[in-house]
């Protein structure tokens, strides 16, 4: 059976790394600092990396009194230990937002798919309000192995970039936007309804579901390639 540790109010599922390749993360939002600094101290005394995600400066304040390593990711709201780093992967994948106001679920993206060993390439603010920024782009995106599109507002901008490129998409709906975004469900749906074949959606602002399933396609293909 696969190992966890049991420290009472949480079962940390210290033997994700080597059922799945990648480490279980710590969402800070709604634990107390104390809880997260014991799950974290779980974590990478056991993987050697630990990472708490949606965390807050006064998570920060308590996990460092414990854990002088810790680096805390402010735009990203990413609490990160990296004391053995996680084997390096050949592929490549590109985080690319559509507008500035994206930055903090592009910055949890790109911190989560750093510690997973992951080359990042980040192309930021070419929404298809101004349409040349991405076509621009094209040749940056193609040359990665996954392509992470993070949007808001209308959300069209993973229609675009998957029609274009052959490099597998996952788009990321974000709240940013006006009343009528619902935050973030306007972009949710207009995802959902892509008329780009392949395009996979995660949940709103979750760049941290989106990094670890680029992690997990972009070493499946280097595997293939090891393979060969």
């Amino acid at each position: 059976m696969p190992a966890f540790l049991d420290l009472g109010f949480a079962k940390v599922d210290v033997d994700r790394l080597g059922r799945r390749g990648f480490p279980e993360a710590a969402l800070a939002e709604g634990k107390t600092p104390e809880d997260l600094t014991q799950i974290l101290q779980a974590l990478v005394e056991k993987n050697g990396v630990a990472l708490a995600t949606r965390a807050g400066s006064q998570h920060f304040e308590k996990v460092l009194q414990m854990l002088p390593d810790a680096r805390f990711e402010s735009i990203g709201r990413c609490i990160v230990i990296e004391r053995t780093p996680l084997p390096r992967l050949s592929g490549k994948v590109a985080v690319v937002s559509a507008g500035t106001t994206d930055r903090p679920v592009v910055e949890e993206a790109r911190v989560t798919l750093e510690l997973f060993g992951n080359r990042v390439e980040i192309i930021q603010d070419v929404g298809v309000a101004g349409i040349h920024r991405a076509l621009a782009a094209r040749d940056r995106i193609e040359s990665c192995s996954v392509a992470i599109i993070v949007a808001g507002m209308d959300g069209a901008l993973p229609s675009v970039i998957a029609g274009l490129v052959s490099t597998p998409v996952i788009a990321v709906p974000t709240s940013v936007g006006y009343g009528a975004s619902f935050g973030g469900v306007a972009a949710l749906l207009c995802m959902l309804n892509s008329c780009a074949s392949g395009v996979t959606v995660v949940n709103i602002d979750n760049g941290f579901g989106a990094a670890y399933a680029a992690s997990l396609i972009n070493r499946g293909i280097a595997a293939s390639i090891s393979g060969s």
